[in-house]
Order: C-alpha cells, then sequence, then structure tokens
C-alpha cells in the first residue's frame, strides 16, 4: 500500500513546533507495510490545505493528515477534505454526546464553538478519540480513494493511530490477497569517532552485497547511524536479511560500532562498567554537567556512578581536583596534562577506579590561533591506565558540548573493551 503524509499547521512550517507526528507516522505506518511515497506540511489555510490533499489522492489515492480538526476558525481540514470528496457536514448525535459528557466529567461548560466537532462528512466512519475532544476521521468514495484525518496534538495522534488506523489497514491489506503480510522494516547500526566520509571508506560499496536492502548514512552529533531498510518484504525474510546485513556492517565498522537502533553510549558504559565490577566518577569543564547528566538519564544507573564535578572555574581545577597550580599555569586549563590531572584528581575525590574528565573551549568566545573553538582535551582513567585524546569539534556551542560528551562517553568505552 502506498500513501501520503499531510501534516497541517502554519507553527510546523515557522519551526515553532517540531513535526514529530510526521516521524512516528512513518516509522508505524513502514512497520505496518505502508510505502510512505512523499510528506507534505502546509499551512493552516484552505487553498494549501486543498491542494496538498488532492495532489496526493491523485498520485496514491491515499493520504493520512493530521492537524486542523480542533474547534477554533484555523481549524479548517475537515471542512476542506469534505468538500473535495462532495460531501456536506452534518452533525453525528452520537459524537456530539459524547463531547458533550466529557465536559461534564472535567466540571466544565461546553462551549458552543465545540459543537462544530460534532460535525463530520456525511458517510465517513468516525474513529473515537478517548483523549481529546477531536475525532479521528476515515473518508472513502466510490473511487476507492481514501482520506484519514487525524488530529494534531500527539498523544491523541498516536493513540488513533494504533487503536483505529493500524487495525484498519491490517484488514484491509489482508483483503487484498494471500499469503503473508509484507513490511517495511529498518535496522540501525551505530557508530561514534568516525566521520561519514572515513566509515563510508571502511565499510565499502557492500549495497550490492545487501540488496534489495537500502543503506543510508544518518550523520548526528552522535555520529553517524547505518540504517538498513528493507522494503515490502516478508516479515521473516526481512528480518533475516538485515540481521545478516547489519553483522556485515558491525564488523567492518570495528571498533566505532558500539551498538544497534536505540543504543545509547551511556548504557553502554554502564553495562561495561557493571560486568568489571568499577564505579565511575566524572570530573567536567566545558561540558558543564552533560557527561553525568547522560549517564544519570540511564535507569539504574546510581549502582554504578558515585558523582561528578563541574570544574568550570581554574581554582575548582585546583581545590577540589587537585590539578596542580603549576599544571594550568605551565600548559594551560585547555590541554593534555590539564585533563589527566582532573581524571586522576577525580578518582581521588570519589574513590572510584574509573573516571572521565573534559575540558575545552566551547565558544563562541575564548578561542586563540592555538587552541580555536571547539578545542577539547578528553581523559579517560581505569584504575593507573590514563587515556587522552586530543579534538576539534566543529558546530556551535551546543554542538561542541554534545560531541564532547558523546566522545568521552566513548573513550572510555574503548578503555574498558577487552584486548
Amino acid at each position: 500500500m502506498k500513501l501520503e503524509i499531510v501534516t497541517i499547521g502554519t507553527e510546523l512550517l515557522l519551526g515553532h513546533t517540531v513535526d514529530t507526528n510526521a516521524a512516528e507516522l512513518g516509522r508505524a505506518l513502514a512497520a505496518a507495510g505502508a510505502e510512505i511515497t512523499r510528506r507534505t506540511t502546509v499551512a493552516d489555510r484552505p487553498e494549501a490545505i486543498r491542494s496538498a490533499v488532492a495532489e496526493a489522492l491523485e498520485r496514491t489515492g491515499f493520504v493520512l493528515t493530521t492537524g486542523g480538526l480542533g474547534p477554533t476558525r484555523d481549524d479548517m481540514t475537515k471542512t476542506v477534505v469534505a468538500e473535495l470528496f462532495g460531501k456536506r457536514l452534518v452533525t453525528d448525535a452520537k459524537l456530539l454526546a459524547d463531547i458533550e459528557a466529557r465536559f461534564r466529567r472535567m466540571g466544565r461548560p461546553m462551549p458552543a464553538i465545540n459543537r462544530t466537532q460534532a460535525e463530520v462528512p456525511e458517510g465517513a466512519c468516525v474513529l473515537p478519540n478517548p483523549r481529546g475532544t477531536a475525532p479521528g476521521l476515515w473518508i472513502e468514495d466510490a473511487r476507492g480513494r481514501v482520506a484519514v484525518l487525524l488530529p494534531g496534538v500527539p498523544r491523541e495522534m498516536r493513540g488513533l493511530l494504533v487503536e483505529e488506523v493500524l487495525p484498519r489497514l491490517a484488514r484491509r491489506d489482508a483483503g487484498g490477497g494471500a499469503g503473508p503480510p509484507h513490511v517495511v522494516l529498518s535496522r540501525s547500526v551505530r557508530t561514534t569517532g568516525v566521520s561519514e566520509s572515513a566509515l563510508a571508506e571502511r565499510i565499502g560499496e557492500i549495497e550490492a552485497e545487501i540488496a534489495p536492502l537500502t543503506l543510508a548514512y544518518l550523520p548526528s552529533t552522535d555520529g553517524v547511524d547505518l540504517r538498513l531498510t528493507a522494503w515490502g518484504l516478508e516479515l521473516g525474510d526481512a528480518e533475516r536479511r538485515l540481521a545478516a546485513a547489519a553483522a556485515r556492517l558491525k564488523e567492518r565498522a570495528g571498533e566505532h560500532c558500539y551498538g544497534e537502533d536505540g543504543a545509547d553510549l551511556a548504557a553502554v558504559v554502564l553495562d561495561a562498567l557493571r560486568k568489571q565490577r568499577r564505579r565511575l566518577g566524572v570530573a567536567e569543564s566545558c561540558t558543564g554537567g552533560m557527561v553525568a547528566e547522560r549517564i544519570t538519564n540511564i535507569p539504574g544507573s546510581s549502582d554504578t556512578f558515585i558523582g561528578g564535578v563541574v570544574a568550570y572555574a581554574d581554582v575548582i581545577k585546583t581545590a577540589a581536583l587537585k590539578v596542580p597550580l603549576e599544571t594550568i599555569a605551565a600548559h594551560g586549563a585547555v590541554s593534555e596534562e590539564t585533563v589527566r590531572a582532573m581524571a586522576e584528581g577525580a578518582q581521588r575525590l570519589f574513590s572510584v577506579d574509573a573516571t572521565i574528565a573534559v575540558t575545552g573551549i566551547a565558544g563562541p568566545g575564548g578561542g586563540t590561533p592555538e587552541k580555536p573553538v571547539g578545542t577539547v582535551w578528553l581523559a579517560a582513567r581505569v584504575h593507573t591506565d590514563t587515556r587522552a585524546l586530543h579534538r576539534v569539534f566543529p558546530g556551535d556551542r551546543d554542538e561542541i558540548r554534545r560531541r564532547s560528551a558523546q566522545a568521552a562517553l566513548d573513550l572510555l568505552r574503548r578503555l574498558l573493551a577487552p584486548g
């Protein structure tokens, strides 16, 4: 089944709201075997909505929209789509009663404007929304064209998608022929500490070997994800092919690979520390506690993580971490000598055998020709073994700090690795 997605909302175009609905729809519909051929975002304007929906119906005959189903004047999706299908809006008595009952349960009178949410295109299937007042709608005409209208509130959209839309799609697909269902399924191999181009050289021209799967390189501040996708294969066949291809990618990525799909590097590091029965402390300067935040975001981290210190000013580096004043005077706060001393100081301070230390220049000011903005020194220490690493990261202040935290965790991961 091929379909298009149209997300509706001026706030999406202006960047005031991140379009998380489109991403969730993409993942869920692909897993259900639907192929999304196009995704469009338009403003809350009748002509824009009409054009996007009409063109999507012309191309695939199936469109799913989110947004524009509320009670206010800028919510026009239902009216526009009803006109496209040549259907008039009629009041659904049961739906109106349900909306009124919802307001009574909340102890509030229902504004008259909410009555419009009980108006539905004649002949449309109402998709009950227990999480809000805007129902979903499934509209189908004699030509077999389908428009599914879902609310824009993410929680409401998600509930209707899982409880109403996906089951209908499954039944629709099952009625189209015999045999097992086909899916669009993805699997990712996560890497860090290597650029996209360098990783591509390591992987080589693997596309022909893994066909009919496709491979995409997805760089971010955390690293590069290798996304494998099976298109329209039977579920068992897709899973077998994806597992085999992922194994090949992990082998070629080597030490840069730290997991699959939603793996979090902080969780990987904590698991390694637990297996070796080690406890962790951190010392941070430019990252301002970001490494500790990454670690404590992982449930159960308290059994391994002892604590951290944000040694932002030099006086804290010398007072709390006992970094020798002469070390900072001779080499600077951003140097290999200082970051090594920070790692050793954290080890003493927290009485642990594993530590991470970070110091750098996150910008936008503070750089020099010798140490430009983005210059970072990282250190990881396990027992008496310290490993230091120098990096010059690109990006703005936030990106530099995020890259630094990821690189620091990765440095400890590699130090903990056997062999």
